[in-house]
């Protein structure tokens, strides 16, 4: 982590943006934090970054779609996506998109930097969690579809047979436990 000079950090919730700003800056990294999409771009074309962390909800917008335009602007930019709302299709197109990790709120600092420093996955390193509850399941096929429609809530309510306002009551609870 010694090579890595500066973060860029993107979440509307401005509270935890400033609390992780401060927490890099401490750690002698220089982190910059913004709170939309367009600051993030603006910061990442006026300065060199090494390092972005990116929300996957950002206001009404995805993080997602942040990911490859920051890469435009430096395609050796690390990124890990945080979300409090995580599912498996989000944390996939995440990857595809080029992000490095995906990582779960609430989480420290240190588990960040971690993210950031880790190599390859060990394949043999055990699940902790048992299977997924029904309930679960449901939430993830929901966002597989969603993820497939391109956010699109009227046409997932359709793949899925399900009433537009149903759906839309589903995506504004948070996701269920495992």
């Amino acid at each position: 982590m010694t090579e890595v000079k500066s973060f860029l950090i993107v979440d509307d919730d401005q509270t935890f943006c400033d609390i992780l700003t401060r927490s890099l800056n401490r750690q002698n990294f220089n982190a910059i934090g913004v709170n939309n999409i367009q600051q993030a771009l603006t910061e990442a074309s006026r300065q060199q970054i090494d390092c972005a962390i990116v929300d996957l909800k950002i206001g009404n917008e995805s993080g997602l779609h942040l990911i490859p335009e920051l890469l435009k602007t430096h395609s050796e930019m690390a990124i890990v996506v945080l979300t409090g709302y995580s599912s498996i299709a989000t944390a996939v197109e995440a990857v595809k998109l080029g992000a490095l990790d995906y990582l779960c709120k609430p989480c420290d600092t240190q588990a960040i930097l971690s993210a950031f420093t880790s190599t390859k996955p060990n394949p043999n390193t055990p699940i902790a969690q048992p299977g997924l509850s029904v309930d679960r399941l449901e939430w993830e096929h929901i966002q597989q579809v969603l993820t497939k429609h391109e956010g699109n809530v009227s046409a997932t309510a359709r793949a899925l047979g399900m009433h537009r306002r149903t759906l839309q009551r589903k995506l504004q609870k948070r996701p269920v436990k495992r």
